[in-house]
């Protein structure tokens, strides 16, 4: 079975692939090669696979050239867009900053006329306080006049009764008064109770007028009080209530907030003291009511002001950068902070008051400068080139603590910003566009 096979097989490699002889020949030999069927079979097939093989590499390098070029294009448009990003974002960001400046100027102005205010609400509760005195002592002047008029008008009521009575008596008194003594003493009493009782009655006259013009004028003043109140009142609120959605936005409670920052600052030169606008010792009026709540709001708005300067607030960049990664997971782990990237060496600032805790090389941060702030709030300023501050130096925000480096583990030059609350990683940006409507 097997030879009648093998038989059959050199048949049909005998049809299609004869053998073959290539007769070599030289000058005084004649050689040749015999190609068997086999031989044939095996040079056809490696030819075959000769340029199948390079038919596919060629194909290969043809699709790798076509799809280079696709990558290329992609690449470029997605750095054009990025770039396109990076304008938009730099924009946004110097038109935040405008905003800033002009919400900055707006609070300053807003405070000063507050104070310019404040100042003309007191002159004025003086100047009513003032009137208040003088209609009291106009009102008292009016009632003796008015008692001195009525025992004027008793007084010549009894007079003209003694005369009349006189005449009914002494019916020949009236036929010669002036020979009667009595008549004359009382005439003379009469006429000066009548000039007594005209004078007490212009008196009473002139009084009850100047009462009258005084009562105009504390209404004046209680109107030009009342439009101060307002004023203040709106400015207050202008004032503060952005501060206490800033710090809400922020995760912190104004309240608690508040109360932290009264504690440290209690002593002299802390919070103002509610006025008392009474002259009498008895409660309040509407007027002193408004203005210890106008001066319990300020006294909130400069706490206000104080806790904003040690809540980490501000952008510890100042110079030109970019974003290059946020707080979030990534790479399966935890990036705790946000990133800036810059120019080797760009100012890196403080963002808010506090004392420094570390100034040196921990771990991959490289070289990192941590700042303990208030309310249990801390910012870590890692891979800088070079530390400006010391362990136990106190800043301020805005002072410059750093220069923007590449070092630890660290793939460009950036800075890589964290804040913390109770050793517990914040987003740095919550803080940061909190206060994008405020500074």
């Amino acid at each position: 079975m097997i030879p009648t096979l093998a038989i059959r097989l050199h048949e049909l490699l005998e049809r299609h692939f004869p053998e073959r002889r290539v007769f070599l020949r030289s000058d005084t030999d004649t050689r040749f090669i015999r190609l068997r069927p086999g031989t044939q079979i095996i040079a056809a097939v490696g030819t075959c696979a000769i340029v199948a093989w390079t038919i596919i590499a060629t194909a290969v390098l043809v699709m790798d050239s076509i799809g280079a070029g696709n990558f290329r294009e992609q690449a470029k448009r997605e750095l054009q867009t990025y770039e396109a990003r990076l304008n938009a974002l730099a924009e946004e960001r110097d038109r935040r900053a405008q905003e800033a400046l002009a919400a900055q100027e707006r609070f300053s102005s807003a405070l000063a006329q507050i104070s310019a205010m404040q100042s003309e609400l007191l002159a004025s509760e003086t100047r009513r306080r003032e009137l208040e005195t003088g209609l009291e002592m106009v009102q008292g002047t009016l009632r003796r006049a008015m008692s001195a008029r009525e025992n004027a008008q008793h007084k010549v009521a009894r007079l003209t009764s003694q005369i009349q009575a006189g005449k009914a008596e002494n019916p020949d008194a009236a036929t010669s008064p002036a020979d009667d003594p009595t008549v004359e003493v009382l005439t003379t009493a009469l006429a000066d109770a009548a000039r007594e009782r005209d004078k007490t009655l212009a008196e009473a006259e002139d009084a009850q007028r100047d009462a009258e013009e005084m009562a105009f004028e504390l209404r004046l003043v209680n109107e030009r009080n009342s439009e101060i109140f307002s004023r203040l009142e709106d400015a207050m609120t202008i004032s503060v209530e952005p501060l206490e959605t800033m710090f809400r936005k922020a995760g912190l409670d104004p309240d608690t907030l508040i109360d932290t920052v009264r504690r440290g600052y209690s002593g002299q030169g802390g919070p103002l003291t509610p006025i008392s606008l009474s002259t009498r010792g008895t409660a309040p009026s509407p007027e002193a009511t408004r203005a210890n709540r106008i001066l319990t709001r300020l006294d909130e708005l400069n706490l206000y002001r104080l806790a904003a300067g040690k809540v980490p607030l501000a952008i510890p960049v100042k110079g030109a950068f970019r974003y290059t990664s946020g707080f979030g997971m990534r790479w399966g782990r935890l990036h705790a902070g946000t990133d800036f990237a810059g120019a080797h060496g760009t100012p890196i600032n403080a963002t808010a008051d506090g004392v420094v805790t570390h100034a040196g090389w921990l771990s991959g941060y490289g070289q990192l400068v941590k700042i303990k702030h208030a309310f249990g709030i801390e910012t870590r300023y890692a891979h800088m080139s070079r530390i400006r501050v010391r362990e136990g130096q106190r800043v301020s925000r805005g002072d410059r603590i750093g220069d923007m480096g590449n070092t630890g583990r660290s793939t460009g030059t950036h800075l890589h910003y964290e804040v913390r609350v109770d050793g517990k990683a914040i987003n740095p940006m919550t803080y940061i566009k909190a206060a994008r409507d405020v500074f």
